[in-house]
Parts: structure tokens; sequence; C-alpha cells
């Protein structure tokens, strides 16, 4: 579909211009490269040598920030396309690869979760995220979980429907707290036939798929006939099935009756440069909420181009419905390159009437105050930060804002009693939590519970990587402890030949009490007392609390591995080359413990006794909590 162009090697000193010479006047991409083979922008063109040469002429027409970026390039890369859009397909796919820091980016590095029916014979109500498959029915995208969840409340209300795991279910001998309080028929005991199951499973099905006042219908049809064979207790139960599902449809305000469409609602709102895209849900004529979506580096950027952005990166990877409501077209371009890689058509309604216009004022009004709620936040979280370089007397940068560059690293040690130790780091840059640089270290060959050892052992793996030229060097590198920490961080720094002024430690105060917190200096300087109502200490107590909660959740999923597979290991009669099979056939431990017993058996060398035996011991845990309710 696309060739690399074969250049010649580039000189010591890129020459853009002589480059610029090499190139063909065909559609492709570039891409711009910074130093440390850092991609700065990525970018498509009708004519490849016309567009990359208005990058280094001197015209005066750039952006200042467009400007600052060119002057960080030392090479460019490109990629020839047949068309030009697959060039549009191409650059779109780079942008989400390489999220280069002059590009508009959209962040949403989830999936959208779904509403899955199982194929079971007593079929089970679950939340689900992932790739989805013919043996089971899905219900969705929804734009969250909570919306999810809230579904799946809804009908256990009305039609009784399990959600429990399957190995609990086919374990069960007495029904759970679910059945007690009316939100589960029973089925795990027999206390619901497979038929009256089934067709609770078909009326949620038709619900979830906008069809409720046929649902409606239907249940008022069988109370009828329950009441007239004198049946007055089965009648009572559709009774209140019917006036559950009236009132859960009372409140769905924005339904569309008659219309079970399949839509999104998208709005773009902007301020100052800021922009917000909120895209809102309606499947089956249900409207199942909305998200808001904040691109970043759009400072040179207008709503065309936000739009654009929005609809390639969100709707190539997952799907668009048949039918868009908008406040804005995507450009002729975007809705080609969509038409071409979905092999479709989709709608586009940007004046609706009735129900949709009601639809997309709500995703209008919900786009300005998310964007106004944004900037609120970014505000403060501005503010933090500038008291933080204050605090710390980090210097300005020629060329570059404070607020901008101040990063933050910081690290704490979690462990059980001396097992499963793990250590943590966060990174806290332009003005929030980078969820995506987060990392997570196992550490090893240190005595149980040695916190000063572990922490050396993680900053020793995280900064000599620096002195490689991989990495980048943080402004400050917080140390989730008093002096004896920050005193081992310091001869990690001293060994490596970096600048123990980075360093700073946070000692907890007297109780434990957040605002008594003491900042520890690596270099001599000080120990200073922020108060509590510090926005620096506000900004540490976040950073701070953001890398205990990794660690501890980091330390918890390896202590359950870990305690689950030497369980393997204890189980009598289970070798080496039999646990291996098992791990091996399941996919990892995960994959035994969901496996069921005839599974267990389908592996070689486990005999019907053993598989049982192995099915017993995973899950004897799991039962006990549950009859325990």
């Amino acid at each position: 579909m696309s060739d690399d162009v074969n250049l010649p090697s580039y000189p010591p000193l890129f020459d853009p211009l002589a480059f610029v010479a090499t190139l063909p006047h065909l559609p492709g991409v570039y891409r711009h490269i910074g130093e440390h083979d850092v991609v700065l922008y990525v970018g498509k063109a009708r004519d490849l040598k016309r567009r990359v040469a208005s990058y280094f002429q001197k015209t005066g027409a750039m952006s200042p920030r467009i400007a600052l970026m060119v002057s960080k390039v030392v090479r460019v890369d490109v990629t020839i396309t047949r068309t030009e859009t697959e060039a549009l397909l191409l650059e779109n796919n780079l942008i989400k690869t390489l999220a280069p820091r002059y590009n508009i980016l959209f962040r949403d590095d989830k999936s959208y979760p779904f509403l899955k029916m199982t194929g079971h014979a007593f079929p089970r109500m679950v939340y689900y995220r992932g790739a989805v498959d013919k043996k089971h029915q899905y219900f969705g995208p929804f734009p969250n979980g909570y919306a999810v969840k809230e579904s799946i409340k809804l009908l256990q209300k009305v039609f009784r429907l399990r959600t429990c795991d399957e190995s609990v279910f086919r374990n069960r001998s007495r029904p759970c707290m679910l059945y007690q309080i009316g939100r589960c028929s029973g089925p795990c005991v027999g206390l619901v036939s497979k038929e009256d199951y089934a067709a609770d499973v078909l009326a949620s099905v038709k619900f979830l798929r906008g069809e409720s006042d046929e649902v409606l219908q239907d249940l008022q049809n069988k109370m009828m006939l329950a009441s007239a064979t004198l049946n007055f207790e089965q009648a009572a139960l559709f009774r209140d099935k019917i006036a559950a599902l009236s009132h859960m449809m009372t409140q769905q305000s924005v339904e569309s009756r008659g219309d079970d469409v399949d839509a999104d609602i998208i709005s773009v709102a902007s301020s100052d440069a800021r922009y917000c895209v909120n895209l809102a849900m309606v499947r089956g004529g249900r409207h199942l909420g909305d998200k808001a979506f904040f691109p970043q580096h759009t400072q040179d950027c207008t709503l065309q181009d936000v739009m654009d952005a929005f609809v390639l990166q969100h709707y190539l990877d997952d799907d668009a419905p048949r039918m868009v409501i908008t406040d804005m077209l995507p450009s002729d371009e975007a809705q080609t390159a969509l038409h071409e890689a979905l092999d479709r058509k989709t709608a586009w309604i940007k004046q609706p009437h009735g129900q949709r216009k009601i639809w997309l004022g709500m995703a209008q009004h919900n786009a300005q105050l998310a964007l106004s709620r944004r900037m609120q936040e970014s505000s403060s979280a501005k503010l933090r930060t500038k008291d933080m370089a204050d605090v710390l007397g980090i210097e300005e940068v020629e060329g570059e804002s404070t607020l901008e560059r101040l990063r933050i690293e910081c690290f704490d040690i979690s462990h059980h009693s001396g097992e499963a130790t793990q250590a943590s780091c966060v990174v806290y840059h332009h003005h929030a939590m980078q969820n995506g640089e987060y990392r997570r270290y196992k550490i090893t060959d240190i005595t149980g519970g040695d916190d000063y050892a572990a922490m050396k052992q993680v900053l020793t793996r995280r900064y000599e990587k620096i002195i490689t030229g991989e990495g980048v060097l943080p402004d400050v590198v917080l140390i989730d402890g008093g002096k004896g920490q920050v005193s081992m961080a310091k001869t990690v720094f001293d060994e490596l030949g970096l600048d123990v002024g980075l360093l700073v430690g946070v000692a907890k105060g007297e109780g434990r009490k957040v605002g008594l917190e003491t900042l520890i200096f690596a270099d001599g300087r000080a120990p200073a007392k922020l108060g509590k109502l510090s926005p620096a200490l506000m900004l540490i107590a976040q950073v701070r609390d953001e890398a205990h909660r990794f660690a501890i959740t980091g330390m918890r999923a390896a202590r359950a591995k870990s305690r689950n597979v030497s369980r393997l290991e204890e189980m009598e009669g289970i070798g080496a080359k039999r646990r291996a099979a098992l791990l091996q056939r399941f996919g990892g431990m995960a994959g035994v413990k969901n496996a069921s017993i005839e599974d267990l058996q389908q592996v070689s060398g486990i005999s019907e006794r053993l598989a049982q035996e192995i099915y017993k011991q995973l899950h004897e845990d799991a039962v006990l909590k549950e009859d325990d309710l």
C-alpha cells in the first residue's frame, strides 16, 4: 500500500534544502524528527516536495510554535503513498502510535465498554471491554463504564438476570444475596425454569435494542393471561416488572419513541485556543450518556482541524455508526478517508429536527460546560505548578516556559511483610499526571522489607539509562520518605554523576497528618515546611498519593499471582511438566483458574480426579466467600 523512500544518508548537520531537493512531487507522509529520534510532528501532503519545503522557507508566515518546532528538527523522514487518502490514513495511524509533541492529539487509550449477554444455557449479564465474537451478544458501545453498570443494575431490577461468574454459578448449593434482595431469579439452584429465564433474557435483549414498547406489551399480555387463569401470584410478578420498567423509561427522558436509531452526536466547543469535543451515544433510540475529549497541542488549530482530527482518530479504529449528528461537518477529505476505510458511508446530519435536535442541543451545552470546568481545573493546576517551581527555585530556560517544562517523577516502595516488593514511578508533566509514562519495577535480590535497598535498586535502574542517552531527566525527583531514603537516593545520584539538587524527600509530619509534611533536600538546603494551604504542597500530595496507589496495586497483583502459582506448585500430583502444560494451555494462571473441570481434563496428564482437586483448591476461597453471604 505504501513504500518507504530510499534516501541518501543524512549529513552530520541536517541540510534541509539539499534534502528537499531529493523529494518527489508525490503524495505521502512526512515526519519531523528531533534529537534522540523523538518524533516532533507527523503530517500528510498531496505534494511532499512542496509541503516539506514550506517549513524551511524564510517567509515569516509561520506561527511562533511551529517556528520553535522547526528549529528542533534534525532530520525529516518521508513515506510515499499511492493516494492522498492513503496518506491521510497513514498519518492518523502514526499520530496515534507516536503521539508527536506538535500534532493535535486525542488521548483515549481505553476501548469503549459493552454490556455482554453470554451464550450459556442461563445467560449472564456482564460488563465487558475488548474484541467481540459471535458466541455472545454485545450491546453498546457505551460512553463509559458507569453507563454499562447502571444499565445492568436497572435490568437486574426488572428481569432478574444473573451476573455471577460461571464457576460460581456451577458450584452453588443455595441462592446468593442477590436472590434474597430480588435482583436474581436463582437459576443456579433451579428456582426458575430454563424457559422462563430465556423469556426474561429475550425481553432484556429487546429492551436493549430499543424495543421497549413491545416489551411492555408482552408483559401486559402475560399479566392478563395469568390473571385470567387465576394465577394471581404470577400476575403480581408481571405487574411489578411493568411498574419497574415503566419507571425506568420515565427516568430515561431522552429516549426517542418510535425511532430505534443508532447515532453519535458530536459537538465541538472552543475558548482561548482550547477545545472540547463532546461525544454522546444513542443506541436503539436510547441516550446512553456522553463523554468529553480534550485534545492536546491545539495552539495554532481551527475548529475544522480539531473536528477532522477527532473523527479520524476516533472512528478509524472503533468504527462509526451509520448516522452522526453534529454542529460541524468533517472536511470532504476526512469523510472520503472514512468512507474508503470503513467501506460504507456515514450519514452526517448538521441541522437535525425533533428529538435529534434536542440531543444535539444537550451535546452542545455539555461541551461548553466541560470546557469551562477543564479551564478552571487547568488554572488551578498551573497555580500549583508555578508555586512548586518557586518553592524549589527552578529557573526559567530561554525559549521554554517553566510551567510547561516542569517534570516531576515520584517513587514509592510497596510490599506485604517483605513479600512481592514493587517500586512505582509516576510522572507529572504539562500540569497533569501522565499515566502513559508510569512504570512499575519488580524488586529482586534484596532482603525482604529493606526499603532502602529497594529504593537504591529502582533509582539505579531508572536513571542509569540517562547516562547512555536514553530517557528524560526530570526537574524534580520526589522520594516518599525522610532523611534515610533521601540519603540513599543521593548515593545513587553521586554514583551516576547526576545533580543531587533534583532530589526532594517528603517526610511525613506528626501523626502522619496531611499538611504537616517536611521537604528534605539532598543538596544541603534547609528542610522546608510549606503549610496546609500551600499550592505546592497540594501538588506534592497529589503526586505522592498517586505513586503510593500505583505501587500498592502493583504489589497486590504480583502477590496474588505469586500465591496462585505457588499454590499450583504445592498441589500433590502436579509436577513441573503438568504445571507447564496447564499454564501453556490456558495462557497463564488466570486462565487455569477460570477453566472448568471439563476443560482441565483436556490437558495431557490431568485425570478427572486431579482436575476436580485442582478446581476445588483454586476456587475454595471464592466459594467460601459466596456461601458466607
